[in-house]
């Protein structure tokens, strides 16, 4: 009879304490300004989209909603901005590493760094012909020194070094001084 009393008085007291709290007059809004909340929250991306962290999906997925507009710099300015950034090669080259250009291919960057400075009409040398880049890439080719794994850097010589030549080890001789020890030798030894 106690445990039924009781379980009463808790139901009794639970749902007292919900009309209480729903009839909140200060919290009241109609079933249009809740949906048009909704809808504004799921615009913007303002609905939590992982439990666990409370990450927000505008969070989690900046590309797909609209950032806030903020007055700045005017069309032309960012629009200069760019071009020197290209020019410098300050923009991001690999997504992953977040590397930039002029730091993957600084000779090619160089000259516009040391000529930024100097006046617009200064002549800037070019740098390999296009024959001697496609005889070193003949060359990285036939030597295996060619990225294989964009992730680890790896090289095809560096995974399959039985398929490309060993490069010597520096002796201290060239060929020319080998050869010459050699007639030396034959001359010497009547050979």
């Amino acid at each position: 009879m106690k445990t039924r009393l009781s379980v009463v008085a808790i139901a009794l007291s639970t749902l007292v304490a919900g009309h209480a709290l729903a009839a909140d007059p200060a919290a009241a809004k109609t079933r249009e300004q809740v949906r048009a909340e909704l809808a504004e929250a799921q615009r913007n991306g303002d609905l939590i989209a992982d439990g666990e962290t409370g990450a927000r999906f505008n969070q989690l997925y900046p590309s797909l909603y609209a950032q806030q507009a903020t007055v700045g710099k005017t069309r032309a300015e960012v629009k200069a901005e760019l071009a020197e950034a290209v020019r410098n090669g300050d923009l991001v080259a690999d997504g992953e590493t977040g590397a930039r250009f002029n730091e993957v291919a600084p000779a090619q960057y160089a000259a516009a760094r040391s000529a930024a400075p100097v006046a617009a009409n200064v002549a800037v040398a070019q740098g390999k012909t296009r024959e001697q880049v496609k005889a070193e890439l003949a060359e990285a080719i036939r030597n295996g020194d060619i990225v294989a794994d964009g992730q680890t850097g790896a090289k095809f010589n560096q995974l399959n070094p039985n398929r490309y030549p060993q490069p010597a080890l520096a002796q201290g001789k060239s060929r020319e001084d080998v050869r010459a020890e050699l007639v030396e030798s034959r001359r010497n030894n009547g050979g």
